[in-house]
């Protein structure tokens, strides 16, 4: 099972323990409270909650002057909408570009964001995307050999990249195109639905995540085929994993299977504080 309680200290930075502490006013020094939340990890959601620490960050006081890392912004984001979720009965549910509806199913995005798990894997998932890997790889062509560019955010060139990879590294490649299937539906619904897949592009990408045809062909939106694309690479990384070392990262079966749910969360997150804020999210291009 993950630890996500110890995986939370790994993350945090001594400036974000230092900004935890005064937040709290338990008066810290970084490596004690390291040491206490290792000891009582029940607090640190308690901390990433705080409505103090949610205004030191992005409250309209003085600027903080320690160094703090993606990772505890968007802790205090995540469990902030949260929060947010507990007030309300109704969310603003994406319907095309620009466009949202009123939808009575608060309730459905409360059950999957209180679960401590799934609530660690949607913020490092968010601050995984400040840095996009990016570069050049080679592609065989029927002219010979091409160099293109790729970005972690451009899913047909993920998948070239993937298929290209040794065995022992594809889990991993196929985590990072649920990811970006995610991130793009979740983070930029607007973009996605914006610039359009082709049926080539499709088709590619639906074969890398093992999709019947049918899917493929049978019309719906890029949300909808993202969702389904998504959630077949996640399954895969983990039945990939199991293949090779007869073990893989099995939260993200559940991710998988509640695919939606962290897409609608994330749409949510997203048009409440995401882009008020100066996060450091990497962006599609197009």
């Amino acid at each position: 099972m993950l630890n996500y309680s110890l995986l939370y200290t790994e993350h945090l930075s001594d400036g974000d323990l230092d900004v935890i502490a005064r937040a709290s006013g338990v008066g810290r020094r970084s490596e004690d409270l390291r040491a206490h939340l290792r000891e009582n990890p029940r607090e640190i959601d308690r901390h990433l909650a705080s409505p103090e620490l949610f205004e030191a960050l992005f409250g309209d006081g003085p600027a903080i002057e320690a160094a703090i890392t993606p990772f505890l912004t968007f802790g205090v984001l995540v469990n902030r909408s949260a929060q947010d979720l507990e007030k309300t009965t109704h969310v603003s549910e994406f319907v095309g570009a620009g466009r949202r509806l009123p939808v009575f199913d608060a309730a459905s995005l409360r059950k999957f964001i209180d679960d401590a798990v799934r609530r660690y894997f949607v913020i490092e998932f968010l601050a995984s995307f400040t840095r996009v890997a990016s570069g050049t790889m080679w592609v065989r062509t029927r002219r010979g050999y091409r160099r293109r560019r790729f970005s972690e955010l451009d899913p047909v060139r993920m998948v070239e990249l993937v298929e290209r990879m040794p065995p022992e590294q594809r889990p991993a490649g196929y985590r990072r195109l649920g990811d970006v299937a995610l991130f793009l539906s979740g983070v930029f619904p607007d973009h996605t639905a914006g610039n359009p897949l082709g049926a080539v592009e499709r088709q590619l990408l639906a074969r890398s995540a093992g999709l019947d045809p049918e899917v493929v062909l049978g019309g719906g939106d890029d949300l909808e085929f993202l969702e389904a694309a998504g959630t077949n690479w996640y399954h895969r990384a983990v039945e990939v994993a199991h293949a090779l070392v007869g073990a893989g990262p099995e939260h993200l079966r559940e991710v998988a299977e509640n695919f939606t749910a962290a897409r609608r969360f994330l749409n949510f997150l997203t048009d409440r504080y995401l882009f008020r804020f100066e996060t450091g999210l990497a962006r599609p291009h197009g």
